[in-house]
């Protein structure tokens, strides 16, 4: 009998299923499908739809690349006999593994978070308090030049 499709690690993207390379539970390796799906319709005209395979290869994608970046600064500050990796060191790793095409627009991003993040309990503009979500938005006309749009405070 034939089973439904699974990933390159061997599970399904079931719940509960684990992958064969290790202990944890692929809905613990992978980011959540939702968050996936919401960033990937951004780019997408309104009535445009993404198939659930496409989703699902995305999902595992970004999750490897998030994976793979993270190690690669981790053995940097074990190295350094640090144990907190920074966004310095995500770049740094970034470099190293050849996306140096990203690194001037996440340096201010980085820059801008840290800017933001240090004024602390500072009111947003609206006197509310609360600070608005520091984001980062692909610009649609700009993708294949990867230029992006910071946005912070409002």
């Amino acid at each position: 009998m034939a089973e439904g499709p699974s990933s390159p690690g061997g599970g399904s993207h079931e719940s509960g299923s684990q992958s064969p390379r290790s202990n944890v539970r692929e809905q613990d390796r992978y980011l959540p499908i939702a968050n996936i799906s919401r960033i990937m319709k951004k780019g997408l005209p309104a009535n445009g739809k993404i198939a659930k395979d496409a989703k699902e290869t995305v999902q595992e994608c970004v999750s490897e690349f998030i994976s793979f970046i993270t190690s690669e600064a981790s053995d940097k500050c074990q190295r350094e006999k640090r144990k907190t990796i920074n966004g310095d060191d995500l770049l740094w790793a970034m470099a190293t593994l050849g996306f140096e095409e990203y690194i001037d627009p996440l340096k201010g991003y980085l820059h801008r978070y840290r800017e933001v993040d240090t004024k602390g309990s500072s009111k947003g503009g609206d006197g509310s308090g609360r600070k608005e979500p520091l984001g980062m938005q692909q610009n649609p006309q700009s993708l294949n030049e990867k230029v992006f749009v910071l946005e912070g405070n409002k």
